[in-house]
């Protein structure tokens, strides 16, 4: 196989989350000696907006980046992302890429990257012309998510529908695949084709040391930062109880992100004195950042179980510091910090979590050799080309 042609939503150059795993995707096969062309839409994740050098270009763009054929259409995009709105945005991407199926070379292989799940529609329709193979790799199962964080109930009418879709649209696939176990059991309930474990990863580059402290991580306090999406995917009451328990005096809180949740968080936080906001940084001084502060914090809603795994997880591990987490149970980040012992994980908020965030800030030694767990079981774990190279294996297998 030596055409491949990739269709997702996410592209450089947006470098968090899924823009940036489908992108060093792509680059990684291209390097293999593939031919890759990328259907995708205009950059506009995480601010809800088309970037600002993006805003002139013409709806239908083609461009080359990294030896990679990129074919834009300039999508809708909500700045309040309503579940209406968020139909309307899927809708649009789907119909504008559709016709870009038309100018991409005939592929060996088609990966179909979700969200969005129309992806995999527009992947068979490839696969119908020109005989393809088609991959489907699943980074978040958009209809359960939406279902758990409050938009629906798996039981109402439009949500069955959504899910007798999915199903039969991942019937179409030669091989689908997911990055975590918990989203892998899932996966093979919702179809019975070949499934393949594919992880997110950390670049070796991530893992170097800094010396240099960042500029939002300039304080004599102990530092604790959320960096990442500001979605419907945290529990955001949870953060604001979290920041009026700690004492100015001692913590200071950093958030640094953007998504769909920022305006109402920062109105939340602007009462705080220690708690400050920052917009996301690039992906070239993300490591500089992890690595400036004392520990890192993750309030995962506990409705969202087998439907996603936070991308951020493993960055945040790699940096070499401890992390408090809460979530579901049975999440598979549960999982993953009990494993590492890299951090502290809750089922919800309470007074015990703020009790044993205090001894750990105060016990340099166990601070230090959790946040070390957690590197090594990263280096162990998630290293890109190990992760990459197995794809490849797998893709050639086909």
């Amino acid at each position: 196989m030596k055409n491949i042609t990739i269709i997702g939503i996410n592209y450089f150059p947006e470098d968090s989350a899924i823009g940036l795993y489908t992108t060093q995707k792509a680059e990684y096969f291209t390097k293999k000696g593939y031919k890759v062309t990328l259907i995708t839409g205009f950059p506009y994740y995480p601010q809800w907006r088309i970037s600002k050098e993006y805003k002139s270009k013409p709806f239908f763009f083609k461009e080359t980046i990294n030896g990679v054929s990129v074919l834009r259409f300039r999508q809708y995009v909500p700045s309040n992302p309503t579940f209406f709105k968020r139909v309307l945005h899927l809708l649009s991407f789907t119909f504008g890429s559709f016709i870009n199926l038309f100018k991409t070379p005939k592929p060996d292989l088609v990966i179909s990257i979700v969200p969005f799940t129309s992806s995999i529609l527009l992947g068979w329709f490839l696969k119908l012309i020109y005989k393809s193979k088609l991959w489907v790799h699943v980074q978040d199962f958009e209809f359960d998510i939406a279902a758990q964080t409050g938009l629906g109930t798996k039981t109402s009418g439009i949500f069955k529908i959504l899910f007798f879709i999915e199903k039969k649209l991942l019937s179409t696939a030669n091989i689908v695949s997911t990055i975590s176990h918990r989203m892998l059991e899932n996966l093979k309930r919702k179809s019975k084709k070949d499934t393949y474990f594919l992880p997110n990863w950390i670049e070796k580059n991530q893992l170097n040391a800094v010396n240099s402290c960042h500029p939002f991580s300039q304080s004599d306090k102990i530092k604790i930062l959320y960096s990442g999406n500001i979605g419907e995917k945290q529990d955001w009451n949870y953060f604001i109880m979290f920041c009026e328990a700690l004492d100015p005096q001692n913590y200071e809180v950093i958030v640094v992100g953007d998504g769909a949740n920022k305006n109402w968080l920062i109105s939340k936080i602007n009462k705080f004195s220690h708690v400050h906001y920052h917009p996301p940084v690039s992906y070239k001084e993300l490591s500089c950042l992890l690595q400036s502060v004392d520990l890192h914090i993750l309030f995962q809603k506990t409705t969202v179980v087998e439907t996603n795994m936070p991308s951020k997880i493993l960055a945040m591990m790699a940096s070499g510091k401890p992390s408090l987490v809460i979530g579901n149970e049975r999440s598979e980040v549960k999982q993953i910090f009990e494993k590492s012992n890299g951090g502290l994980f809750f089922k919800a908020y309470s007074e015990e979590l703020i009790k044993e965030l205090e001894k750990l800030t105060q016990n340099t030694s166990k601070s230090k050799k959790m946040g070390e767990n957690a590197r090594e079981y990263v280096i162990s774990n998630f290293i890109k080309d190990e992760i990459l190279d197995g794809m490849i294996q797998k893709v050639e297998a086909l």
